[in-house]
Parts: C-alpha cells; structure tokens; sequence
C-alpha cells in the first residue's frame, strides 16, 4: 500500500506574521476529528432511518419534526461518545499511518478505551 503523501504546509504571504499551526498536527486532534466524524456518521444513519417511514403520523408537524431532529443530533453525539461503532477510530489510525509524524503516537488508545467503556 502507498504511503499518502502529506499536503504542503501553509505558507504566510511575505510580510506577513507566520502562522503557528504546530498545535494542529497531533494524534489528540485527529481522534478528536474521528470522533465527530463519527458523531455526524450516526447522525446520518438515523436520518436516513427517519426519512425511511411508512407514512405521517397523527401529531407529525413542522415543529415535531425540527424537535425531532435536535434530538438525533443530541443523540448521535451521545452514541459516537458511549458506543463509538469503530468507524473514527478506523479512519484515525488510517489517516495517521500516512503521517510519519502521528503514526507512532498512541492516540488510538484512548479511542479504543471510550469504545470499551474504560
């Protein structure tokens, strides 16, 4: 498998103060990253299972379905918090294997410990 080359660090225009973006390319960033990725996934799934209903129901209105939208985002973190399904944790350790830099780095434990509980 080939390594995916890293992008080019930001440059600042000449005269202009440098950016110090040493603080983004961590393994703590990228789980976090993963993680509400994770969160958007499950969010995803369960509007997809929303919008797959057989019909409307009899108290269904504008105002029940945006409450019943927050509660799947509300919802969606939770479980991406509790009972990660694996798929941030899959992508961190994927995209940090490309990263010389990150690959070393033992995020993925903590990962690992939300998604057992510990």
């Amino acid at each position: 498998m080939t390594a995916i080359p890293s992008p080019a660090p930001f440059t600042a225009p000449a005269g202009a103060t440098p950016v110090d973006d040493s603080r983004l390319a961590t393994r703590a960033n990228l789980d976090q990253a993963a993680a509400r990725f994770e969160s958007l996934f499950i969010g995803m799934m369960l509007k997809s299972a929303r919008a797959a209903s057989l019909g409307d129901g009899l108290l269904d209105s504008e105002a029940m379905t945006q409450f019943r939208d927050m509660q799947d985002v509300h919802m969606a973190e939770t479980m991406a918090h509790r009972m990660p399904i694996g798929i941030g944790r899959a992508l961190a350790d994927f995209l940090a294997r490309g990263r010389p830099d990150l690959a070393g780095a033992t995020g993925g434990e903590d990962m690992a410990a939300r998604e057992t509980g510990g």
